[in-house]
């Protein structure tokens, strides 16, 4: 049963991951473009946890903790370099 729901859950996931492939490369602005990449490192965490909870393994959690900063800091990053033009001040 949890096996199923696991799937289930994994497929929807990876389905919104390519509905934001889409977003992402046919974005008609930049912002819809940051946010479609922000919205695919969080499917991206999604998957990655289920992974782990279908393995039964802790690394996957750590693995996802560091894209969440990764994936946060680039976010940060972009709208700082669409607001000013450059990141460092």
């Amino acid at each position: 049963m949890m096996t199923n729901a696991i799937l289930l859950a994994s497929a929807a996931v990876g389905l919104a991951l390519l509905l934001n492939l889409y977003r992402l490369l046919r974005g008609p602005a930049a912002p819809d473009r940051i946010i479609a990449l922000d919205t695919a490192y969080v499917n991206s965490i999604a998957l990655l946890v289920l992974y782990g909870v279908q393995e039964g393994s802790t690394v996957y959690f750590e693995v996802a903790v560091l894209i969440a900063l990764v994936g946060f800091v680039g976010t940060v990053m972009l709208a700082k370099y669409l607001l000013r033009g450059d990141v460092i001040e």
